[in-house]
């Protein structure tokens, strides 16, 4: 333990120790906003802004906005059942669960630029394409019943491109929270990284709060096909103007240029190596014939050996090897927990509102209120890390989410449905306020605990493992898909909660050796 709290002050006095060099890149960087207070906080404030640009709004936006409309899309064209929508969570989950630790591996070895590319081009037409394909299944109600393989050719089309816009979205997310942050932040106090941290998670939430509620009025006052014809039209239009954003940043920080050379030297000065894929495939060919000989008893022990570690050099499984080796395994998994629920503004929860008659402009506005609290979190949590740290400010965020989310399992008892819908809502909108303050303390360990040479394979694992424990929800969905059965999934999600608080409570004792101050609270019981 003294180790671990050493490694972390030891990056801790890094940063502040190459804050002079750092300084001296953002003073020549061509790129310049006005001058703060001091000179050494409006350094720091000009570096803070420029790196928050990072986030562009539209591919947040895009997103935001398809995971509040596909579900109402998919209970439009298959009324009374959530099984549609199950399964393109299904699809949308599984592909990131499978493929997530690939992404992180393909943003750690790519450049920044060209990730930039393959993320922006491929999410934007992705969405464009899904957005078409909803538009005609909308505007053909009878397809299922006069051509049913077209019916699901279409379907097919949209889970898949929804997907693939999902998971492309996946290597920005990656690139941005889990790479640009912290090289912007090197050498930088750090406060810097937390109030990073916050703001581009506000960023993610005001899109949050705008989505659901642009696209519950344009489906409740015109139409779920207009919707659907303005998310495609909006996909295609923004792709460009979210690449200048990024590019800008990228030429205007000095740091991430630096960062970016730093992974394109090792791989021009060293055409034979490790790492290299002509050494994986020679030496996983040779393996699998000596494999294949087994002389005798030992032969075959140090065969089988051998057989184990070359499995652990195919990177999906290296990946997972990585993963789970890190000092902040039981925070990752706590946090992936609390994505096997339904109570949330998901598509399940969307769907099964929608068919108790709640108006989309009404969830539109409860989502929101729920995105403007979460908005709140971003903002409690600077304040609060600073004054008890990351770590117990996970603790106090993941049992006040836990409070909250009461509510919603007092609603299933409650007979009235509007009732029950306002509580439901009302218990997942103010639970946000731990849940994200939690995402973001976990956030903050992994990005001060996880080595640099691991940082984007970890965050591709994170993803995936988060991705796995969502698509268990939808498949609960599948088996689970009268909307008259909602109160099941919901008492399942309670206990993944629970158990997350518990997971975390144990990974704080183990760093702490203690929960609560016990002698403070005697001290001031006594004394008063």
């Amino acid at each position: 333990m003294a180790e671990k709290n050493g490694g972390c002050k030891q990056r801790s006095y890094q940063r502040y120790k190459g804050g002079h060099r750092a300084m001296a890149n953002i003073e020549m960087s061509p790129v310049m906003f006005p001058s703060c207070v001091s000179e050494s906080e409006g350094k720091t404030e000009i570096l803070d802004s420029k790196s928050t640009r990072s986030v562009s709004p539209h591919g947040s936006l895009l997103l935001r906005m398809w995971e509040f409309s596909v579900g109402l899309y998919m209970i439009s064209i298959w009324p009374e059942s959530l099984l549609l929508a199950a399964i393109y969570g299904v699809v949308e989950s599984s592909s990131t669960a499978l493929f997530g630790p690939t992404v992180g591996q393909l943003v750690d070895k790519l450049t920044y630029p060209k990730v930039l590319r393959l993320w922006l081009l491929t999410q934007n037409f992705s969405f464009m394409t899904a957005g078409a394909a909803v538009t005609i299944l909308l505007s053909c109600p009878n397809l299922k019943s006069t051509n049913f393989a077209a019916f699901i050719s279409l379907i097919s089309i949209t889970n898949i491109s929804g997907a693939v816009g999902v998971l492309s979205t996946l290597a920005g997310t990656i690139l941005i929270e889990r790479e640009w942050v912290v090289v912007i932040s090197e050498g930088q106090p750090p406060g810097l990284l937390t109030r990073m941290n916050s703001v581009i998670r506000r960023i993610d939430l005001i899109c949050k709060l705008f989505a659901p509620m642009v696209s519950g009025f344009i489906i409740s006052f015109v139409s779920l096909r207009a919707s659907s014809v303005a998310f495609g039209l909006l996909s295609t239009i923004s792709v460009w103007f979210q690449y200048s954003l990024f590019v800008s940043v990228y030429n205007g920080i000095p740091s991430l240029s630096e960062s970016n050379q730093r992974r394109i030297t090792p791989k021009a000065s060293s055409s034979w190596g490790d790492d290299s894929e002509q050494n994986y495939s020679a030496l996983e060919g040779e393996t699998s014939k000596f494999c294949r000989k087994g002389y005798s008893t030992s032969a075959e022990s140090s065969q089988r050996g051998n057989c184990a570690e070359q499995v652990l050099k195919i990177p999906l499984f290296g990946a997972w090897k990585t993963y789970l080796e890190q000092e902040v395994l039981l925070p990752g998994v706590s946090l992936a927990l609390l994505y096997f629920t339904v109570l949330s503004f998901g598509i399940l929860m969307t769907a099964t509102l929608e068919w108790e008659g709640t108006p989309p402009f009404v969830i539109g506005i409860a989502r929101g209120i729920s995105a403007t609290i979460g908005i709140a979190a971003t903002l409690v949590y600077p304040a609060l890390q600073s004054r008890i740290s990351t770590i117990r400010t996970g603790l106090w965020s993941i049992w006040s989410q836990w409070t909250f989310l009461l509510v919603c399992v007092a609603s299933i008892w409650v007979k009235d449905n509007h009732v029950s819908a306002y509580m439901l809502m009302g218990g997942v909108a103010t639970s946000r306020l731990g849940l994200w303050m939690f995402d973001l303390a976990v956030i903050q360990q992994m990005q001060d605990e996880v080595p640099e040479s691991d940082r984007c394979v970890v965050g591709g694992v994170q993803n995936s493992l988060q991705s796995i424990l969502d698509l268990m929800a939808y498949v609960m969905g599948i088996f689970i898909s009268n909307p008259q059965d909602f109160w099941k999934l919901m008492i399942l999600s309670f206990l993944a909660v629970t158990l997350s608080a518990l997971l975390y409570t144990v990974y704080v004792y183990r760093v702490r050796k203690h929960l609560i101050h016990w002698e403070k609270i005697c001290c001031w019981i006594f004394d008063s």
